[in-house]
């Protein structure tokens, strides 16, 4: 469920008229509902015990205010980079809530993780947990780490989404993991707190999970006989949404959490979630213009305002957003089948080929649903457009929590060297 409804002709984010909205920000936009975002986060929290930590995964949406509003609802953060880290911490999230993952971690983001007094690393590597010792041992203290570990479980995802299986970058092959926990082990500055995996995202049925949490039994299993302390299966992310209407919907987060609650019952281990997605996709939308209405040979073209630099995920993996009018279009309305583009110049700055809307004009303003996740946090200036800006609703109340960069102020981020000085 979101927030983002017709009401009276006109497209509403909770109580607030996004046309009107449009307006006055200008497009295209990202406008995110506070009601979506805090019923998504109860609805997942509330299939898991009390004591489970949930680490909103920042990646899918790093906004302040977004990470504010989670977080004063208990959410920890699953973090990737010493940015997203202050991102947590300046939004108010404990860092003892705070699990870092990743695979390319710097000496110098373990070193301000350590001091701000994380929860746990989330180790991918051999190299990382010799680097990690080092870091620690010279700041005096003694870093939490788990080791991800890949229980090679085809997700059943795209491609480009999938973590788990053998020959990915993520995570220590299912093989090498107890002389992994044997090396972190021996390393001093270390302690082993517990086991981590993920194996995707956009995932949409519970088999990929339930297989992958037996295959986690069987480990914490093994790495318990070879002695050491396993006290916390970090279950990662990867629970997906409905994109299309028309789809049939993922597993209610209550069947996930019975299942994650088993597997914590009968091992007797804490659960740290890594939500993401789930939590963000459904409570944002990104508004566009369409600048104009073209007529090719043998298809025609909606041309809009925002481009792939706003919203890149059709572009990096064939990413499928409804798209709907924001004035409400009456049921016998004309429709047309339109090959949807932004004003990017590439060939890839297509966001839907041959899709059927209802007819559309130049001025008209329309909303790419479910781009609360992996949308803005995405973004870049390619082609010199300034990324577009953020909006967070509440009720009839709306504020601008990451203003549109002028032209002038992106040209001021440039610096011209002595040389070339006129």
């Amino acid at each position: 469920m979101n927030h983002f409804a017709y009401r009276d002709g006109r497209l509403f984010a909770e109580d607030v008229d996004l046309l009107a909205l449009a307006e006055g920000v200008g497009t295209p936009a990202y406008v995110y509902s506070s009601a979506t975002l805090e019923r998504h986060y109860r609805v997942f929290a509330e299939a898991f015990p009390r004591s489970a930590l949930i680490a909103f995964s920042v990646k899918a949406n790093g906004n302040l205010a977004v990470l504010k509003t989670l977080a004063r609802l208990g959410a920890g953060a699953d973090v990737v980079s010493g940015g997203e880290l202050k991102k947590a911490l300046a939004a108010g999230i404990s860092a003892s809530r705070v699990v870092f993952s990743g695979v390319g971690k710097t000496k110098a983001e373990m070193r301000a993780a350590l001091e701000a007094g994380i929860h746990q690393f989330n180790v991918e590597s051999e190299p990382e947990l010799d680097a990690l010792s080092e870091v620690a041992v010279s700041l005096g203290k003694s870093a939490p780490v788990t080791i991800r570990i890949n229980p090679d479980v085809d997700a059943k995802t795209h491609a480009k989404i999938t973590t788990g299986t053998a020959e990915t970058k993520f995570g220590i092959p299912w093989e090498r993991a107890r002389a992994a926990y044997a090396l972190a082990a021996k390393l001093p500055g270390l302690s082993i707190v517990g086991v981590d995996m993920h194996i995707g995202s956009q995932i949409t049925e519970l088999l990929p999970f339930e297989q992958a949490f037996g295959r986690l039994a069987e480990m914490i299993t093994l790495l318990r006989a070879d002695g050491h302390a396993i006290a916390r299966a970090d279950l990662g992310g990867g629970l997906g949404v409905p994109y299309r209407a028309s789809n049939e919907p993922p597993p209610d987060p209550a069947a996930y959490g019975a299942l994650a609650t088993k597997l914590a019952k009968e091992q007797g281990v804490d659960l740290i979630l890594e939500p993401g997605r789930l939590i963000a996709a459904n409570a944002g939308i990104l508004l566009a213009r369409v600048t104009y209405v073209k007529e090719g040979a043998a298809k025609k073209f909606l041309i809009l305002d925002a481009g792939m630099n706003d919203l890149m995920r059709p572009a990096l993996y064939d990413a499928y957003h409804e798209i709907v009018p924001v004035s409400e279009p009456a049921p016998d309305a004309p429709r047309a089948h339109y090959d949807v583009v932004g004003p990017v110049c590439e060939t890839t700055d297509i966001f839907a080929s041959d899709r059927e809307l209802p007819c559309l004009n130049s001025g008209d303003v329309v909303a790419f649903m479910t781009a609360g996740a992996y949308g803005a946090v995405m973004a870049s200036a390619y082609n010199a457009r300034p990324p577009a800006p953020e909006v967070l609703v509440k009720g009839a109340a709306w504020s601008i929590v990451r203003p549109r960069l002028s032209d002038d102020a992106l040209l001021e981020l440039d610096r011209i060297p002595d040389w070339l000085a006129d």
